[in-house]
């Protein structure tokens, strides 16, 4: 092959790769808009996965297992988790707490009771899955536990009857009772718990049945100070003397010697007690004797107002009143 031949095949080549490089730009130009389209697609399938996922077995990440046996079973905790409170229901109309979470006659009550009348109707608080709907005399009377997909769980005890089915998906605001006296009541009412990895946080801390709201957008869920956060719950949206309130019921009658009824006013902040009330936080080494001697009161009124007995051991970071 003579020299010319040579450097018309050179030149031959050089233009089929000039040609093969435009050809090979022009494909991923083409491509490029598939590709977008896949990985919107797989961004699509994925997220119905996961919602998927989370209707059948809600809040998986935060529970090994969904049974229908236990109402409620403590795990371990997150050290923190933010919990969102959006797109709720009221548990119900009434506005009156009648017993506030805490230590209750010398046994611990881990939820909220709030007065209803049999028949009224309890509504889911968020939407989720019911894994519990059973009986229990000596206890929640008749109850049901829905696991929702913020990662709490609600228990609706001592209800009249059920309108709901074990592993039934329900909205937020769907009727999944009615209000009753069953099991270990003493009147009609509903007691209510909000639970994470089945332990009891305060529900005051999330719903205010005054104002018939939640209490922000989300709730940060924190494990070292959840249950001092509880106590002061208590005091802002918990029971309010007997309560504090004047009577009239949710069906706008007035009640006949303002007894505890499901509705009520707050009275004015000037016929309430005029000494504000003030918290003392606990740091590392404080007992309670120090604290009741720093704060002039004794051991026994501090305990009366923490609803605390005197062989328990405060914590750093623990709030309790003293006024």
């Amino acid at each position: 092959m003579n020299l010319r031949n040579i450097n018309i095949s050179i030149i031959t080549l050089l233009l089929t790769l000039v040609a093969s490089g435009a050809t090979a730009q022009d494909m991923l130009a083409r491509q490029a808009p598939v590709d977008r389209r896949m990985r919107s697609l797989d961004t699509l399938s994925l997220r119905t996965a996961v919602e998927r996922e989370e209707a059948r077995t809600p809040a998986s990440q935060l529970y090994d297992d969904w049974n229908n046996t236990y109402a409620h079973r403590a795990t371990e905790l997150p050290d923190s988790f933010r919990i969102n409170l959006q797109h709720f229901h009221m548990p119900c109309q009434s506005r009156v707490v009648t017993s506030n979470f805490g230590a209750r006659w010398g046994r611990a009550h881990k939820g909220l009771d709030i007065k209803v009348y049999i028949g009224d109707t309890i509504r889911a608080a968020w939407s989720g899955k019911v894994r519990i709907v059973k009986y229990e005399g000596a206890g929640y009377g008749k109850y049901v536990v829905i696991r929702h997909n913020n990662g709490l769980e609600t228990i609706y005890g001592h209800l009249s009857a059920w309108l709901v089915e074990e592993n039934q998906t329900v909205k937020a605001g769907q009727p999944i009772g009615l209000g009753g006296n069953t099991g270990r009541s003493t009147g009609s009412h509903l007691h209510f718990e909000t639970r994470l990895c089945g332990v009891a946080i305060n529900p005051a801390i999330i719903f205010d049945f005054r104002n018939q709201d939640v209490v922000a957008d989300y709730y940060m869920f924190r494990k070292a100070t959840y249950e001092s956060e509880g106590m002061v719950a208590n005091e802002l949206r918990g029971k309010v003397g007997n309560g504090g309130y004047v009577a009239s019921d949710v069906r706008g009658e007035t009640a006949p010697g303002g007894g505890d009824v499901a509705r009520h006013k707050v009275l004015p902040a000037s016929q309430m007690k005029n000494e504000a009330i003030r918290y003392h936080k606990v740091v590392a080494g404080e007992t309670l004797y120090g604290i009741a001697k720093r704060r002039g009161l004794t051991v026994d009124e501090l305990c009366k107002l923490n609803h605390l007995s005197k062989d328990v051991k405060v914590r750093p970071g623990q709030l309790l009143r003293y006024s």
